[in-house]
């Protein structure tokens, strides 16, 4: 079975940012989940592994595809969600997966009739395939958005930040269809939603200013915090107090009053042991790089 590797991929843009610092992945068929903050550079990795642009060094390898240096062979084998996935104004569902399934290469009338139907039942869209796609919710456009990606049995399947403004009921139906992709599909899940990772993903990245500072599956990242965070629920004129003396790695608002979680040694017994999560993990992360 075929891995994607990312071996040593910069990227550094004309204003300066580094979007891309020595990125090197190797992902395996399931789902991989990239973890990041906005502005971590997940979307210009997806972008480069898509071949929609160039990394400045590095390089990407899928079995014999090369998608540096021969992209329109590896587009064969490719689906990609972008995180804005446009649609044409007046255009129906079926009209548009019709359109796109003949820029894929599928020809014959009869045949692509047959796969924008059976994709459209896939997401659960049949019924309104005749409507127009852009009266869609947010959710609906996002099923049509896998629907086009799924089109030629692709071998990888890139999804960037497919539940950013969805509702959720509409995140549950999605986390259903993409849990549906075969096993065999490497499928890259790009996201700043920790709940995404740890619905779908068996094995994970977490990226923070252009690198990659953990790589893994959900469960090591977790075990490796066992018995190192700690909560408590403080003043909100004392967060900066608690920021400046324990290394605080985040804090939410529970009934109007912040609870802390900090990592290290227990300081004295306001605080209380917790089983960490894979919030904790992600944001242990992040803080390492400050």
């Amino acid at each position: 079975m075929k891995k994607l590797q990312l071996q040593q991929l910069s990227k550094t843009y004309a204003n300066g940012v580094k979007a891309l610092d020595n990125v090197s992945i190797d992902i395996d068929s399931g789902m991989f989940g990239l973890l990041g903050p906005n502005g971590a550079g997940k979307s210009t990795l997806m972008r480069t592994i898509a071949t929609l642009q160039d990394p400045d060094q590095g390089s990407i390898t899928f079995g014999e595809y090369n998608p540096l240096t021969h992209p329109t062979e590896f587009r064969k084998v490719l689906g990609y969600l972008p995180q804005e996935f446009g649609v044409y104004p007046r255009i129906s569902a079926e009209q548009l997966l019709d359109h796109l399934a003949a820029l894929k290469g599928i020809t014959n009338k009869g045949e692509r009739k047959e796969l924008v139907h059976y994709l459209l039942h896939k997401v659960n869209l049949f019924d309104k395939r005749n409507k127009n796609v852009k009266g869609f919710s947010g959710g609906m456009k996002q099923r049509v958005g896998i629907a086009q990606a799924l089109i030629g049995n692709p071998k990888v399947l890139i999804v960037d930040e497919p539940t950013a403004g969805l509702d959720p009921g509409e995140r549950n139906r999605f986390y259903d269809l993409i849990s549906d992709v075969g096993e065999d599909v490497v499928v890259i899940l790009s996201t700043h939603i920790v709940d995404d990772v740890r619905e779908l993903c068996t094995r994970m990245a977490v990226m923070n200013h252009g690198r990659i500072v953990f790589q893994g599956t959900p469960n090591e990242g977790i075990s490796a915090l066992k018995g190192k965070v700690f909560e408590k629920q403080i003043n909100r004129n004392e967060l900066e107090e608690y920021r400046t003396n324990f290394n605080v790695i985040s804090n939410r608002l529970i009934g109007g009053k912040p609870v802390i979680h900090i990592l290290g040694e227990k300081p004295d017994n306001s605080f209380k042991a917790i089983d960490p999560s894979l919030e904790d993990v992600f944001f242990s992360k992040l803080q390492e790089q400050h």
